[in-house]
Formats: C-alpha cells, structure tokens, sequence
C-alpha cells in the first residue's frame, strides 16, 4: 500500500475543524464493537469455566466408570476387580454398593442414595475421599454402623457429628404384623460436599459391610467403579472390559450418566455465541455509516485525488484503511477487555452479590454457588477472527462508493 494512501485514511479518522462529529461517531463505533467482542468472550469463558467445572465436581463424585450386573447385584466381583486392574488405562477399581433409602430424623423424613463404601479402597481414587469437612472417612468401620452424610442432606435432616438418623431401606420384612421396612439407626461420624447441590442433598456413605446386611446382599456388591488415567476414554474402555470378561454385565460410564448436562452446556454455548454476534454485527456495520458519512463529505477530496493520478484501487485502499484501523483496534481492544474480566469474573460477581445483597448464583438451581470462567484461547481467535472479518465487509461497500466517484461531478459545484 503506497505511503499517501494510508497517510489520507489515518487523517481522515481524526478531528479538524468541521469533522469532529465524524470522528465522534468512528469512536463509538469502535467502542461498540470493543464491548461486542468482549461480552462475547466473557460469556465464552464463563461456558467453558461451567463446563470444566461442572465435569471435575462430577467425576469427584461418580466414578469414570462402572461394571455392573445384569441383576442389580454383581456376584463375582473379585474377578472383574482383578480384570480391571490388569486392563492398561485403569488407575483403581472398588466395588460399592448403592441403593436408594429413607433417613428420618424425628419428623424429617428425606430420600437419599446410600453408597456402601470400602474406606481404604475409597482413599485409593480421587472422588469423595477428598471432600470430607468433618470427620475422617476412616470412621466408617464395619458393624459400627455409623454414616456420612453430604452438607446439605445433613442442614435437611437437622443433624451434625454426633447425632443419630434412622436409614429405612426400601425393601420389607415379613412379620406377624404384617410387612415391615427393615430399618436401621446410625451414627452420623461426619459430613462431605462436592459442591454440587444434587449431591449433597442426595448421597450418604456407609461402610460397604453394612449396606450388604441392611440391603441382604451377603458377598455381593453393586459394581465395581472404576478410576481411569483419562476420563474420556471411559466409554470405550469399559465396554470392550465389559465383553473380554466375556459380556453379561451392564455398563456405564460418566458421559452417559450426565449426558444431558454436556448437551445442554454445548447447545447453550452455541445459541449465545449466535446470539452475542449480532451485537459485534451491529457494532461492525455501524462502520459503514462512519465511511459514508467520510465519503460524503469528502467529495471534493476524492475529486483532487483522481485528477492527480489516484486511480479507483488508490482510492478505494485510502477509504478501506479507515474501517480496517476501527475493525482491528476494538477487536483487540474487546479480546483484551474481555479476557481481563474473564480472568476476575468470580471475584465481580461476589463484589456485586455484597454491595447489592442478592445471590445471583442458587446452588439448589445452578448445580454451584461460583461462577468459574476458563479462557480457551481458541475460542478468543474465533471471535476477534470473525469480528475482524465483519469489519472488512462492512469497510468495502463505503470504500468501493468513494472509488467510483467521478471527478467532473463531485467539482461541478466547487
């Protein structure tokens, strides 16, 4: 690009005398397209923070994967336990028992999963065995029938460290009087919290050898769990564990489990990166009122210019220079806006959550009570790539106006 072109188009983005009014409505359309691409961004990463999130909190919770029976109930346990473990990928596998159940505390009365657990096996992967708040996981000893309630399920029942529930399994036992729900009291030794309200209001832990006698399992479990060294590879891998045992065996794994979740997260990414482009769209197009109003006002410039030997390209690069500076300069100001909020957005949530006394994220509704927000760069590319090309398109209608002006005409009255 020769050195007059991109001279006149710098010039004619700045103020002098009559044009001040010109150079007020490039700025704002650079600062509209600044705060375009940083909502963008913003609402971008706090996708992916929630999703990233929303992943690591699960499999604290769930295991990668799990080998189950086809009847509930999986009777050779060890020897899946022992396959497993010679399988390349598999960091643990423990065998558990869960079960759904009733706990009561005097009137309160609350549904819950029971999960029998084996403590030393537990402590052995990384799920609940690291979210303990209050007492050890060690507490869970066989025949002492005590239990570990999640926060949540534990603020429900009204009880703390110490006290005592009674668990109601959904199974009954026929007596004189009739048919009667086994029950069974224990001892609350302590508390955990993800930090996902679904499971701290829905998850106990008891000692694997207790749930076998509440539930009559004897030497049976539910399943074994599974910990993988990658957890997307959960899906492959247990099947093809599933049919070397030599199949029968019901599977599952954590991206089928929560499924809807991901799904839901994906589509939502989607419609809102549509939906946040129209605001870059109409922030980028207001370019092209910027330009025409410069063309316009600049007749008798161009005129000058193509009676001193500029042609149509020269003019149509001097005029395409004044929407590309606007389009480069607020891309990179909103990617570097939006990534600076991006990076403290929990921290501005919580300010505002103080100064107005509301709480923005409901853990019972939002699944957390934080708003994480993780920056994938690739996607910050995208967006300043696609807002940049706006920019480029809304620049050429204005610029390929100014190159066909003719210079008889635009002098005829000067």
């Amino acid at each position: 690009m020769a050195a007059y072109e991109w001279l006149i188009g710098t010039r004619y983005l700045r103020s002098a005398q009559r044009r001040g009014f010109v150079s007020f409505v490039a700025a704002m359309s650079g600062i509209g397209l600044m705060l375009g691409v940083a909502v963008l961004i913003v609402v971008l990463s706090v996708m992916n923070g929630f999703e990233r999130e929303l992943r690591a909190r699960i499999l604290s919770v769930t295991s990668h994967a799990t080998l189950m029976g086809l009847e509930g109930a999986l009777p050779d346990w060890r020897g899946a336990r022992a396959a497993a473990l010679q399988t390349p990928g598999v960091r643990a596998a423990v065998p558990y028992i869960e079960a759904q159940s009733m706990l009561a505390n005097g009137p309160r009365v609350v549904g819950s999963a029971i999960r029998g657990i084996d403590p030393a096996e537990e402590k052995r992967t990384a799920g609940l065995a690291n979210r303990i708040i209050e007492g050890r996981l060690e507490a869970l000893e066989a025949g002492a029938y005590r239990i570990i309630l999640g926060s949540a399920l534990a603020d429900e029942l009204g009880v703390k460290p110490g006290d005592t529930v009674v668990v109601i399994a959904p199974e009954g036992t026929a007596t004189p009087d009739g048919l009667m729900p086994r029950m069974r009291r224990f001892t609350v030794a302590g508390l955990f919290e993800s930090g996902m309200y679904e499971f701290d209001r829905g998850l106990a832990l008891v000692h694997i050898a207790d749930a076998a006698r509440l539930y009559r399992l004897g030497e049976q479990v539910s399943g074994v769990r599974l910990e993988l060294d990658d957890a997307f590879r959960a899906p492959t891998l247990v099947r093809d564990l599933a049919l070397k045992l030599g199949g029968g065996f019901f599977v599952s794994d954590w991206t089928r489990n929560h499924a809807n979740f991901f799904r839901s997260i994906e589509l939502t990414k989607s419609l809102m990166f549509v939906i946040l482009l129209m605001i870059v769209g109409v922030a980028a197009f207001n370019i092209v009122a910027t330009l025409v109003m410069i063309v316009k006002e600049k007749q008798a410039d161009i005129a000058i210019l193509r009676t001193l030997g500029a042609g149509p390209r020269n003019i149509l690069a001097t005029f395409a220079v004044q929407g590309t500076l606007i389009g480069l300069v607020g891309t990179l100001a909103g990617a570097a806006l939006g990534v600076l909020i991006s990076l403290n957005v929990e921290q501005l949530v919580r300010g505002l959550e103080r100064m107005t006394g509301m709480e923005f994220l409901d853990a019972k509704v939002y699944f957390m009570s934080d708003l994480p927000a993780f920056v994938e760069w690739q996607d910050v590319l995208q967006v300043c790539g696609v807002a940049f090309l706006l920019c480029a398109l809304a620049t050429l209608y204005p610029a390929w106006r100014a190159s066909r002006t003719a210079p008889a005409e635009a002098l005829r009255h000067d």
